[in-house]
């Protein structure tokens, strides 16, 4: 049987974590694993995860944004990028506050049952004058990319309309093509 993979990339904080997982015991969230860490959740809302990375361990509030903070702890690990996310860093089991845990949980859990979130902003879609000069003056080729959903149609016009030189823009062209063809999307590969 596959071994899980959990956030410990350094494996140096089992007995913190531990602390951590048995503090979440504590309440109505439900573990498991998600993008090969330990995520827990409320009717299936993602509401917080736990890891530890090489310098800290942490507990990360996916809408963390939201909650009011008073002890001035949590921070923005990637800021202006990073909306709704917000990380509580510790570098020892002795700086664990099991009491100011459980206030910052219990409010991440209340504010999930209101229905308090970060919607995820909507990426407008990127044009390709190349690709769509392409597709305009090959029949086949185009009946073929319209079969596909608007989302993997999406992944076709960003790989190409980020290319920036003309010889990139050719060599992805050629890339596509096949798979186009095929009626294979883009990064079919990597999904199971």
């Amino acid at each position: 049987m596959e071994e899980k993979h959990v956030w410990d990339k350094v494996n140096q904080w089992a007995e913190e974590l531990g602390l951590l997982r048995a503090i979440l015991q504590k309440t109505e969230l439900v573990a498991t694993t998600k993008w090969g860490g330990e995520i827990y959740t409320l009717n299936n809302k993602n509401v917080l995860g736990i890891g530890g990375f090489k310098s800290y361990f942490g507990i990360w509030f996916m809408n963390g944004v939201f909650l009011k903070d008073e002890a001035k702890i949590l921070i923005n690990a990637n800021e202006g990028v990073t909306r709704g996310l917000r990380q509580w860093r510790f570098s020892s089991a002795g700086e664990l506050n099991e009491s100011l845990l459980l206030k910052y949980i219990q409010e991440a859990i209340e504010n999930e049952k209101a229905g308090i979130s970060i919607t995820p902003a909507k990426k407008e879609a990127m044009y390709c004058e190349f690709f769509a000069s392409q597709l305009k003056h090959d029949e086949v080729l185009a009946r073929a990319f319209e079969q596909f959903t608007s989302y993997k149609q999406k992944e076709f016009w960003e790989y190409m309309a980020t290319a920036k030189q003309e010889k990139t823009k050719l060599n992805r062209f050629d890339k596509i093509k096949p798979l186009l063809l095929a009626g294979r999307g883009l990064n079919d590969k990597y999904k199971k």
